[in-house]
């Protein structure tokens, strides 16, 4: 009974499982049966294995093949599996013209390629967490396309081999010499990568001393920061500068980052591994499943997500559709993002610095001084009321950002800021060690108030008491206190950083609770 078999890895999410693919040949009329829950992509393997096979100068079995995929309960999605399955079915089908195929070349090995019609080797989507998956599960050997290979190479503890076609794979596993196959077709619009330009510096922005001071300490704690001003005074600029100001990724951080990076197919091939935090922009027509993460079949990750460790900006955020808005508010209590669909449930982490920046009415010129706002009063509480309360409560800083007065100085660099901000930061992973979190935003209500806490928070419990301040309210606004003296080089916040925490969590609140 020829049987044939090789080792994949199907992915939910980030998290992987090891699928054993399995080729049996039967006598009967030729046909090509592949089971075990593949996706639309998937099915169509059988056209491009038997094409694949046929053009890389092997012998396709002219009887019924069927093709298992276990465990079969696994959803499996991608065209990542093509590999796989055709060298299984060489491996059952054997050639009496040629050396047989090894199968001992393949234990504790995975392939994860998508073949062309002509055989070549195509990068696939995923890489990275597959293969972590893959070595969690006891593989040592990854065989894959050559494009996919340096970012495979990033999961210590892998033998990595990245080949250009199948005929390389057949005579790796025939241990013959490779042949010699052309460099890959540059795709249109490729060729040397245009050099990228300097990052924003802060100095850019000129005055706004109370914004920047708000973008700093978002930073050093991942604070979310909301921006409120009038057309041109500087929001958006301040945004795009505040990745500059953050720290580059831990090593386990990076390997997060680009895991995410490389299942949405974003990865630059160039650089296969990301090290500074993530910057993501979605436009304010953007759909949930864009920012939140969906899809059909096994939902994807969306921009909250793919900013993991990074920074999430909402331009114009009361132009967002509520329920994208609203959909924001359990990543950002939580860290992550759970999608239930009938297909599986994908986590995906979701632990980013969230900015939003809005005008103050729909004309944009409702700032208190001589501009001519036409709106109504009305119209100016609509408009508001477009950022739901529940929201607003997970925002820890709240900034008006007003035309300058006076002379516009420049103020201080990105690299003198993102200094303060790495020693803080420093500084409070040094408070942290031992635990999950990572910055004084992540630490939960409980710990402040039992292992961290603050000395003098009378006017915190006043705030609450007065309904001006939600229990949330209060615990956040303890942390940006916290981050406040990281930032200041003191052990523990004293009454001025609590009384500045809270003064930047009431700005803008118009009365209504915090």
């Amino acid at each position: 009974m020829p049987l044939g078999r090789t080792t994949a890895v199907a992915l939910v999410g980030v998290e992987g499982a090891l699928v054993d693919v399995e080729a049996h040949l039967a006598p009967g009329l030729p046909a090509f049966v592949l089971v075990g829950l593949p996706d639309t992509a998937l099915s169509e393997a059988r056209d491009r294995v038997r094409a694949a096979v046929a053009n890389s100068g092997e012998r396709w079995p002219g009887v019924r093949i069927t093709v298992g995929l276990a465990p079969a309960s696994l959803p499996k999605r991608g065209s990542g599996f093509d590999l796989a399955i055709a060298t299984a079915v060489l491996l059952a089908a054997g050639d009496p013209d040629r050396t047989a195929l090894d199968p001992a070349l393949l234990e504790r090995t995975v392939l994860l390629a998508e073949l062309g019609l002509d055989g070549r080797l195509h990068p696939v989507r995923g890489v990275l967490p597959a293969v972590a998956a893959a070595a969690r599960s006891g593989v040592t050997r990854v065989v894959c396309a050559e494009g996919n290979a340096a970012e495979a190479a990033l999961v210590p503890g892998v033998s990595v081999r990245g080949l250009r076609s199948l005929r390389q794979v057949t005579a790796l596993l025939r241990h013959e010499p490779l042949p010699e196959e052309p460099d890959p077709p540059v795709r249109a619009g490729g060729g040397e990568p245009a050099p990228a330009g300097p990052p924003p510096d802060l100095a850019d922005v000129l005055g706004q001393h109370q914004a920047r001071h708000a973008l700093e300490v978002a930073a050093a704690g991942g604070h979310a920061l909301h921006l409120t001003g009038p057309p041109g005074t500087g929001k958006t600029m301040l945004a795009e500068r505040l990745p500059g100001l953050l720290p580059e990724l831990s090593t386990e951080q990076a390997l997060e980052v680009t895991a995410l990076h490389s299942l949405a197919g974003i990865l630059d091939p160039d650089v296969p591994l990301v090290t500074r935090p993530p910057f993501q922009a979605p436009h304010h027509s953007a759909s949930t499943a864009a920012v939140v993460g969906g899809g059909s079949g096994v939902p994807r990750p969306g921009a909250v997500s793919l900013a993991h460790r990074g920074v999430l900006f909402l331009d114009e955020a009361p132009e967002f559709a509520a329920p994208v808005l609203d959909a924001l508010r359990q990543p950002l209590e939580s860290g992550r993002v759970v999608l239930a669909r009938a297909a599986g449930t994908a986590r995906y982490p979701a632990r980013c610095t969230l900015v939003l920046a809005s005008n103050p009415c729909p004309c944009g010129l409702a700032t208190g001084r001589a501009l001519e706002c036409t709106c109504s009063s009305l119209a100016r509480r609509r408009y508001a009321a477009r950022l739901s309360g529940p929201l607003l409560d997970r925002v820890d800083l709240r900034v008006d950002v007003v035309p300058p007065l006076g002379a516009l100085d420049v103020g201080e660099s990105t690299a003198a800021v993102g200094a303060r901000v790495t020693a803080a930061r420093e500084r409070s992973a040094g408070r942290l060690a031992g635990t999950p979190w990572r910055t004084n935003a992540e630490v939960p209500g409980r710990e402040l108030r039992a292992r961290w806490r603050v000395a003098d928070d009378r006017l915190v419990r006043s705030a609450v008491e007065s309904g001006a301040l939600s229990l949330r309210g209060a615990d956040r606004a303890l942390r940006v206190s916290w981050t406040l003296a990281d930032l200041a080089g003191r052990d523990r916040p004293s009454g001025d950083d609590v009384a500045l925490a809270l003064a930047l969590r009431l700005a803008g609140t118009s009365g209504r609770a915090a």
